[in-house]
């Protein structure tokens, strides 16, 4: 519909917009779910009508709807509208008429530091000042606001952009990160002053200062894929290691530098208590064969992890996993076995050929690579971990090929 007829799209942008109130007015939003997904719904929808080729009778109809809907709005559902409904104007005419419309509102409202005053369309206000290209006014506007925030001061740091005032831009935005007050609108803020110092050469100084923290992302992978893609030049072992510095947790991290190559930041963050065992599960399995010493470290981190304290032996064989500890394949059929490795009371030792495992009273039981029944050979040792001790097999999957066990 908006290439075919863009005209009568943005029509539905509007109407939507009209309809977002109504239909959620009486719904708990407190979790911000809903909150988030209409913003994104409205910002995608945006340059449908932006770029809608209506006439100046046309969009004057859809901003006086769009006005009435965003006052009526109670908890800024439409405020990707308002943040830009100076561009949704589009003519100058239009646009100075809405800049001036509650002007006078505004500056009472925000002038009397007795009492506090919300001013609905002010936001829309200041979008159309700042398209309007009246800078002055809108400085002087923003000068009674009594809070600083960043909800408002986007539009003064715009303006002075605008003018070719990169500093004094970036000057305003940074004073506002300092104050701690300031929860709202940190990621923004943070990624507008670091666009400003790109946009000027000073790429480390933009990377340390703001990129790090403007990192952002579902899961703690995406959030180092973020930072990765916006600074392809930069080492990724060495923006892993930056992240981990800033936001602690190093177990999270588990992924993000297995995904960066960096094996031995994955074993310590392995080791730490919040590595989830599904992750570590997965990674030994990924690994075992072209990374088997990796995959076994993996392997017996994931099953301490995944055992709870405290837990009874049947609890704990009902959680017995079976982990790759090694692969023949990529061991040298005379090279020596791989060093011993202590674990839950028991000494357990990879070699091309057998995999020894020795329990505290000395007792030793070696498993070797044997032919199954239809003639092949186990390419895979495995080990099952728990509680009571490790159990021994030959591929992964196969309950058959279970040879024994040490208690």
């Amino acid at each position: 519909m908006g290439r075919a007829e863009p005209v009568l799209a943005a029509e539905g942008v509007v109407a939507l917009a009209e309809r977002v109130w109504p239909a959620f007015e009486h719904i708990d939003t407190s979790s911000g779910a809903l909150g988030s997904a209409v913003r994104k719904t409205l910002e995608d929808l945006l340059p449908i009508l932006l770029e809608a080729p209506a006439d100046a009778a046309t969009r004057a109809s859809w901003l006086e709807r769009l006005r009435l809907a965003i006052f009526e709005d109670g908890v800024d559902y439409l405020a990707p509208l308002s943040n830009r409904f100076g561009e949704i104007a589009i003519y100058t005419k239009l646009v100075n008429e809405h800049a001036d419309r509650d002007l006078e509102l505004v500056q009472e409202a925000w002038a009397d530091l007795a009492r506090f005053s919300h001013v609905p369309t002010a936001t829309l206000t200041l979008s159309c000042l700042l398209e309007a290209e009246r800078y002055d006014e809108l400085m002087d506007l923003l000068a009674l606001r009594k809070t600083r925030l960043w909800f408002d001061e986007k539009f003064g740091a715009a303006a002075l952009l605008r003018q070719g005032q990169e500093d004094a831009a970036l000057a305003l935005a940074a004073k506002l990160l300092e104050d701690d007050r300031q929860t709202w609108g940190r990621h923004d803020i943070s990624r507008f002053c670091e666009g400003i110092l790109r946009r000027q050469g000073k790429e480390d100084e933009a990377y340390l200062r703001f990129g790090l923290s403007s990192a952002s992302g579902g899961t703690w992978l995406a959030i180092w894929r973020d930072l990765v893609k916006r600074y392809p030049h930069r080492d990724a072992g060495a923006i892993l290691e930056g992240l981990m510095a800033l936001h602690g947790r190093k177990g999270k991290w588990f992924a993000a530098a297995k995904t960066a190559g960096e094996l031995d930041i994955a074993l310590d963050c392995a080791q730490d208590p919040e590595a989830a065992p599904a992750t570590l599960i997965r990674a030994a399995r990924d690994f075992a064969v072209k990374e088997p010493a990796f995959a076994a470290e993996v392997a017996l981190h994931a099953s301490g992890t995944s055992l709870p304290d405290g837990a009874t032996r049947p609890a704990r064989r009902r959680l017995t996993r079976r982990w790759i500890i090694s692969s023949p394949r990529a061991a040298s059929s005379t090279g020596p076995a791989e060093p011993s490795r202590r674990y839950a009371g028991f000494w357990l030792q990879v070699g091309p050929e057998t995999i020894s495992c020795r329990s505290g009273s000395g007792r030793i039981w070696r498993r070797s690579r044997r032919t199954t029944r239809r003639g092949g050979t186990n390419d895979l040792p495995c080990v099952n971990v728990f509680a009571g001790g490790l159990q021994l097999g030959g591929r992964p999957g196969c309950s058959a090929d279970v040879a024994g066990r040490i208690r």
